[in-house]
């Protein structure tokens, strides 16, 4: 035997999709109920646990040893699921997961999505979610039901029978989409890759449940106050009533078509003392969300971890990570200088004196999200960052000499930028000056194509820069980056040839090639990026452009159109991305503990004698395949998760 395809139907009270399978598979009640397996792509079997089969003894031999090699759709799923089956914990090592490999080449995360796409489902079994509803979730009690809280096999034998069908199904769609995806492997480095963010996501990270708990408790506390306040100066039944509050704002002389942040922010800046107060109110009502807290409750296992936050592969396109459960890729920012003092206070439950200290309550709670991450008894959390990681994956590719010099002196990114754009002296722009807030706007908002539209977007307005200013601004960026201006249009031009000509082609270390009706872009890596049915159309501007199917802004799988500067931004952060793998694998090979990473950050529980250089230093090696990349690693300690 080398392969097992396996795929589980399961029971428990615990909500999968708001706690994650850690804790869905920690419930005292859960159970297997159904068990489909194939071995080396043969028929599938089978075994009706919840009707008394049990898995036959070489299978379960199977499932413990490292030599055969476990398949399955979101393979996380069933290896945490028969981990707790089993007693033991299953190491991630043989288990591979053709949800992972669906991503790797642009097809979607869930197993209908991919089948349907690469057409390996001809017969899908339409009620298999029903099914679902009817079996491994609990059910309303009911005089129709007698009263029970969930359906057995034999109140529904029917629905059993069409249930087992399901599961037997969903391998064999699995087995076929393995086979459909065998012309384009996935790399052995990119399942050791998967391999580590299994293990992080199985060590989990500590939460500090007292501040979670008092947070709530003084969110609630926070919002009674807040809602009474506003129903006194509107007598409104309900304040937070977005339709309700529009229609009181209006019948009082300020009219408006939302009440997101942005636009409530712009309202106050026109509205009269008596409106300012409700607005204000309101800001902070909707600043006044403890959804994060409450998904830590949710989300935390019995031992006081937190497991399951990271998914591999979660943004297909360049294979970075995406957060779940407590989506920790966008935690709010802490500014507090009394931060310690301020997590003291809500974690004693003292909510009198955060009222006397602070202006906002709200704010506090939002600012102490992240503290509420914290290291194990007698570790300390480092937290080590890529400086500048895009900015200098960007200047190495394109050969933009005058930046990587920067990048090897004195780093300072924003500054020299403003001195390149405006011929000044790099000393006369300092920090806090004009000339050094231009540069950074500039650097942030327009190295992927981006114009007057991406500096507004990033706030350039906002930053005190008038209207006139943004186009010169343009113009003053590009011409001190020509490289990378034409990194843009070399790509484009590869990209277009590749798919015209269906060939390869190559420039600025990055290889495109058109292959069996994909467009496949190698990174230095030797990764690469996957875009499905790639053609040549016309984008919304009226000009060519390569267009490809993908999961697009609607979150629906649709044709998208993209041009160089876009692809370019792709290959960016993908690079950047496996740095980070390549950094990640170094901190594990020397048996440092990663509990969470964001972004470009590394999270680190460690003893107390590890050092911020002694991780900075394994981070600043550059991989091999990117010779002359200048890379550079900040960190810092703490006792809570923090941005210093």
């Amino acid at each position: 035997m080398r392969t097992l395809s396996i795929d589980i139907e399961t029971y428990s009270s615990v909500d999968l999709a708001k706690s994650g399978v850690y804790r869905y598979a920690e419930a005292p009640d859960f159970e297997v109920l159904l068990f489909g397996y194939s071995v080396d792509a043969g028929p599938v079997q089978v075994v009706d646990f919840a009707c008394g089969e049990e898995i036959p003894k070489e299978i379960q031999q199977a499932i413990l040893d490292n030599n055969v090699t476990k398949w399955a759709f979101n393979a996380q799923f069933e290896r945490i699921c028969l981990s707790k089956y089993f007693g033991i914990h299953l190491a991630p090592d043989s288990w591979r997961c053709t949800m992972v490999w669906s991503a790797y080449l642009g097809l979607p995360l869930s197993l209908e999505g991919a089948a349907i796409v690469t057409g390996a489902d001809k017969k899908k079994l339409t009620e298999g979610k029903e099914l679902i509803r009817y079996f491994s979730v609990p059910c309303k009690p009911t005089v129709t039901n007698g009263g029970r809280t969930r359906n057995l096999p034999e109140h529904a034998p029917e629905k059993w029978n069409s249930f087992k069908a399901y599961n037997l199904r969903d391998v064999e769609v699995e087995l076929s989409i393995q086979e459909k995806l065998q012309k384009f492997p996935m790399p052995e480095e990119e399942w050791n890759n998967y391999i580590l963010d299994q293990q992080i996501n199985d060590r989990g990270i500590q939460l500090d449940l007292e501040l979670v708990k008092k947070a709530i408790q003084c969110d609630e506390k926070v919002r009674e106050e807040l809602t009474s306040r506003l129903k006194e100066l509107t007598d409104l039944d309900n304040p937070n009533s977005v339709v309700q509050m529009k229609s009181w704002l209006s019948e009082n002389g300020l009219e408006t078509d939302s009440l997101d942040k942005a636009s409530v922010k712009a309202l106050l800046k026109e509205a009269p003392d008596n409106l300012s107060e409700v607005l204000e109110l309101r800001q902070l009502l909707a600043k006044s969300s403890v959804k994060k807290y409450t998904a830590m409750e949710n989300a935390v296992c019995t031992d006081g971890r937190a497991r399951g936050l990271l998914q591999f592969y979660g943004a297909n396109r360049t294979g970075r990570f995406a957060g779940r459960l407590i989506q920790v890729q966008n935690l709010p920012q802490n500014h507090l200088s009394d931060l310690e003092q301020a997590r003291r206070l809500v974690r004693g439950g003292h909510f009198d004196a955060l009222e006397i200290l602070y202006d906002s309550i709200p704010g506090v709670l939002s600012e102490l999200i992240r503290t509420a991450f914290v290291p194990k008894k007698g570790y300390k959390f480092i937290v080590a960052d890529f400086s500048a990681i895009e900015a200098r994956v960007i200047a190495w590719i394109a050969g933009e000499t005058w930046r990587n010099e920067v990048f090897a002196t004195h780093g300072k990114i924003y500054e020299a930028s403003a001195s390149q754009m405006f011929k000044v002296p790099l000393e006369e722009v300092t920090k806090g000056s004009p000339l050094r807030q231009k540069g950074k706007i500039a650097e942030l908002a327009l190295g992927y194509g981006g114009s007057v539209g991406a500096l507004k977007a990033m706030g350039a307005l906002d930053m005190g820069l008038t209207e006139e200013e943004l186009k010169p601004l343009v113009y003053a960026w590009r011409n001190a980056n020509p490289n990378i201006v034409r990194l843009w249009w070399d790509v484009d031009r590869a990209v277009k040839e590749a798919v015209t000509e269906r060939c390869r082609t190559e420039t600025h270390r990055t290889r495109f090639e058109y292959r069996s009706g994909m467009l496949l872009i190698w990174l230095p890596s030797g990764r690469q990026l996957t875009y499905v049915k790639p053609r040549i159309g016309i984008n919304s501007f009226g000009s060519e452009a390569v267009t490809y199917e993908g999961v697009g802004a609607t979150k629906k799988w649709e044709r998208i159109e993209s041009y160089g500067p876009k692809f370019v931004e792709n290959i960016v952060q993908a690079i950047s991305r496996d740095i980070l793998c390549c950094a990640m694998r170094k901190l594990d090979e020397k048996g440092f503990d990663i509990v969470m990473h964001v972004h470009d950050e590394v999270v680190l529980e460690v003893p107390l004698e590890v050092t911020v250089t002694d991780i900075c230093t394994l981070m600043n090696q550059t991989p091999t395949w990117a010779q002359g990349l200048l890379l550079r690693a900040d960190g810092y300690e703490c006792n809570f998760y923090k941005k210093d």
